[in-house]
């Protein structure tokens, strides 16, 4: 489509302005009051898709508006550059993975430029760099020496064919080997662990204090998950487990006399013994599919249907102690072996997931607790009277807790109990392309530190990637040989490398000073900048990383690497939604990618920007669709139209006293100032965007409608406000209309934010909805400071509201005043 001015020249022209001015880069002595935002820095994978666009328009647009805002915005970049797929490349091409790796930073690295993202590159960190590996190795030292390191027996993944150990990535749907097709088994390696559970507590309370999405601190919450409840023992029936018991822990003792089954984890110790010759084959084939999921695929909620391959009869039974009846005993690969005892009373009247089971597996139902009449659902869940419970029956669900309790502990058969579900956070990992883990084996000392003055260790390269996957480390002629620090004696190196996650659980804090070379960073830098004010990403982070991160800033605060550091390091959290196609993420493994680069080229940075700030909630999933080209280049033609009238205007201005529409065209400008600041706090990018749109008719219908024609001095500072307002939004545009407007050398950027003022901005009225059971009916235009008693008043005059009641009385009436007025009948 053509266009009213170059967008590739404004572009680059102004993306080497900004650069140059510097005027992104912020240092501790700055005299302004710091801003940290900061978008979770991404694993290099090639030039940006559409997600790394959106996400990184959102970042960019808060730097823009807070530096204009006069804060000194600390906005750095870097690359979560180690990691399985660089290793895998290297296995298919031969490539090494620091090439490989290297070669997609500068891909995505240009992307990211070409959007015209504004950070203070001098801060880039790379975690494959020997500065950053350094202080990654340092920090586990400390944790060494502090006992928040520790090593133990864990299981791996492991295939028979290739000998070596898989991520879960690597392990197929079905148990297999991606590579060789081998059933992947489970194998018990010593491996290294960071304590998080010492932390479990402070994880869990701390969460209240976070300007973070309800739904993150949710999920965090069930991740950590902290149980008060009680264990017991189930007395094995028969077979070659008669005389041993299956410890169950649940947190509702009360509905016991319901337990019609029980269930147990793939990895539980009792599974061998519990399974029956004719179930064996079923058995090990639920166990096998279980080794090759990760903890999140194995919890994560599923249907009747799926649940019914996910679980299998071991043929065993258990004795309720409650009932004293015989209960089957089945295996599902939902529960964890790390998780409370690994095994779980089914309850299937009251509790959702056991009552789908119990459908899925044809197994009976027993309500105890009594629903509310007229409940047809499955299970309930709620409060009520215990029924069908024996020496229950009668009390309500807390008394009924207490008594069940205090039966079990009377009888020497259970105690009360706090379980979490966290465990210690496992970080060994048998790969290559990672940071290698700083210690020694000596058979006299045992395991010991590597001495800091000897860090890093480096990973060499002179290294063979075979076709098995295997850790070429393991292989190497000499790295695996090293020399005891203690006694001069020799040692074997540690071959294991750390979990990718450790570099990103402290990067945020290394970007506060990446320039030290005697300390992972000055703690009074850290202090300076920290917390970060507003952290962009994914939902898919909800979990692993945001725990991570939290749990290493204060291990470090802890082991006097941070000290006075805040003990949260994200004050505020925003995840954006994913953009699908298809229904579907896109994603470079599913090739739905749609390449940014096309727009650039075409369009402009600047009208795929605001596409993304236009097209909805920031915070809510998008749909790549066939209409989307069409609202490109719809926002191009936007900015082509405010081009038009701010740079090429030739309007006859007239001179004199304002006009009732100068008047009106100045009210409209104040209220534009007002909604997208408001909207910008509020993350409603879109909403801004919608209205600077709006804003633009109606100033060029002042142009040309005004009587006489428009006044000059309304006009110019009503441009010049659509533009500031633009600034953070669609910034090369902005930029180039400005210095058009104000001189050579003219940045807009570096103007404040416009203000607004409030009389001015105040609407004359507002159009308030009327509904009905959450139905609109009618719109009527209010005063901004109607009563609710007027609100109601003004609703119920409404002929079209009368029509829609049609008699019936409303039994409650909503009133949200002056913008909404709902009647429920």
């Amino acid at each position: 489509m053509a266009r009213a001015y170059d967008v590739q020249e404004v572009e680059l022209k102004w993306q080497e302005r900004w650069a140059e001015s510097r005027l992104y880069e912020v240092d501790a002595d700055d005299p302004r009051l710091p801003q940290y935002v900061l978008c979770m820095y991404p694993y290099p994978s090639g030039a940006a898709h559409q997600g790394h666009i959106r996400n990184y328009t959102f970042g960019d647009l808060l730097v823009r508006h807070r530096t204009m805002q006069g804060f000194a915005v600390l906005s750095p970049f870097g690359f979560d550059s180690f990691g399985l797929p660089a290793e895998n490349a290297a296995i298919r091409t031969g490539e090494h993975p620091r090439i490989f790796t290297e070669a997609r930073i500068a891909e995505l690295k240009a992307s990211v430029k070409r959007l015209g993202a504004v950070y203070d590159w001098r801060r880039e960190i790379r975690s494959h760099d020997p500065s950053y590996i350094r202080w990654n190795q340092v920090i586990f030292l400390r944790l060494l020496e502090a006992g928040l390191a520790y090593r133990a027996l864990a299981p791996v993944n492991w295939c028979p064919g290739c000998q070596t150990v898989l991520a879960n990535e690597q392990v197929l749907a079905d148990g297999t080997c991606e590579r060789s097709g081998d059933l992947v088994i489970q194998r018990e390696l010593e491996q290294w662990f960071f304590r998080t559970t010492r932390y479990i507590d402070e994880l869990l309370d701390s969460l209240d204090d976070l300007e973070w999405p309800e739904r993150v601190k949710t999920m965090q919450r069930n991740w950590i998950g902290r149980s008060e409840g009680v264990e017991f023992d189930l007395q094995v029936a028969g077979g070659e487990g008669e005389g041993l018991t299956l410890r169950v822990f649940t947190t509702r003792p009360d509905t016991s006399f319901g337990m019609t089954y029980a269930v147990v984890a793939p990895e539980h110790p009792l599974v061998d013994v519990l399974t029956t010759d004719d179930r064996r084959a079923e058995v090990e084939q639920l166990r096998t599919s279980a080794a090759g999921k990760s903890e999140l695929d194995r919890t994560s909620e599923e249907g009747v249907e799926t649940l019914a391959k996910r679980g299998a009869f071991t043929g065993g039974h258990v004795v309720n102690p409650f009932t004293g009846q015989a209960i089957p005993v089945y295996v599902a690969d939902y529960v964890l072996m790390r998780y409370g005892t690994g095994a779980i009373m089914a309850v299937p009247a009251e509790d959702a997931r056991d009552w789908e089971f119990a459908q899925a597996h044809d197994l009976p139902v027993v309500r105890t607790t009594q629903p509310p009449d007229g409940f047809e659902g499955g299970a309930w869940t709620g409060d009520g009277v215990k029924i069908n419970s024996g020496f229950l029956d009668g009390l309500d669900v807390a008394a009924a807790k207490e008594s069940a309790m205090t039966w079990l502990e009377a009888r020497g058969v259970g105690r009360r109990t706090v379980n979490y579900r966290l465990r210690d956070w496992l970080v060994s990992r048998q790969r290559y392309w990672g940071c290698p883990i700083p210690v020694v084996f000596c058979p006299v000392d045992g395991i010991v530190g590597v001495p800091e003055d000897e860090l890093p260790v480096l990973a060499p390269d002179d290294v063979e990637f075979l076709p098995t996957g295997e850790s070429p480390l393991k292989r190497h002629p000499t790295f695996r040989h090293a020399t005891c620090p203690v006694c001069g004696g020799p040692a074997e190196r540690e071959t294991d490398t750390m979990d990718t996650f450790v570099d990103s659980s402290w990067y945020f804090l290394r970007f506060c000073d990446p320039w030290s070379e005697d300390r992972p960073f000055d703690p009074e830098l850290a202090r300076h900048f920290m917390p970060v004010d507003q952290y962009i990403g994914g939902i898919e982070h909800a979990i692993l990383h945001l725990l991570y991160a939290r749990f290493y800033t204060k291990a470090l605060i802890d082991v006097g690497l941070a000290p006075g550091v805040a003990r949260e390091p994200f004050s505020r959290l925003f995840t954006q939604g994913m953009i699908r196609m298809d229904g579907k993420k896109m994603s470079k493994s599913r090739g739905n990618l749609v390449t940014p680069a096309r727009y650039f080229d075409t369009v402009g940075a600047d009208a795929l920007r605001l596409f993304h700030l236009f097209a909805g909630p920031p915070g809510d999933n998008m749909d790549w669709t066939e209409q989307t080209e069409n609202v490109i280049e719809g926002c191009g033609r936007f900015l082509d139209r405010v081009w038009r009238f701010t740079v090429e205007d030739e309007s006859d201005y007239r001179d004199g006293g304002p006009s009732a529409e100068d008047t009106e065209i100045k009210r409209a400008t104040h209220r534009l100032i007002a909604k997208v600041s408001d909207d910008i706090e509020r993350w409603s990018f879109n909403t801004a965007v919608a209205a600077c749109m709006e804003f633009s008719n109606e100033l060029q219908r002042y142009q040309r409608e005004a009587p006489g024609g428009p006044h000059r001095a309304t006009h110019d500072a009503a441009s010049d406000a659509l533009l500031l307002l633009l600034a953070p939004l669609a910034p090369h545009f902005a930029a180039e209309a400005w210095e058009r407007r104000h001189g050579e050398g003219a940045m807009v950027h570096a103007e404040p934010w416009p203000s607004f003022d409030a009389e001015l901005a105040r609407s004359e009225s507002v159009t308030m909805v009327v509904q009905v059971n959450g139905k609109v009916k009618d719109r009527i235009e209010v005063s901004p400071d109607i009563t609710e008693e007027d609100a109601v008043r003004v609703a119920l005059a409404s002929e079209r509201l009368v029509g829609a009641l049609g008699g019936v009385e409303p039994s409650r009436v909503v009133a949200r005043p002056p913008r909404l007025v709902n009647f429920v009948t």
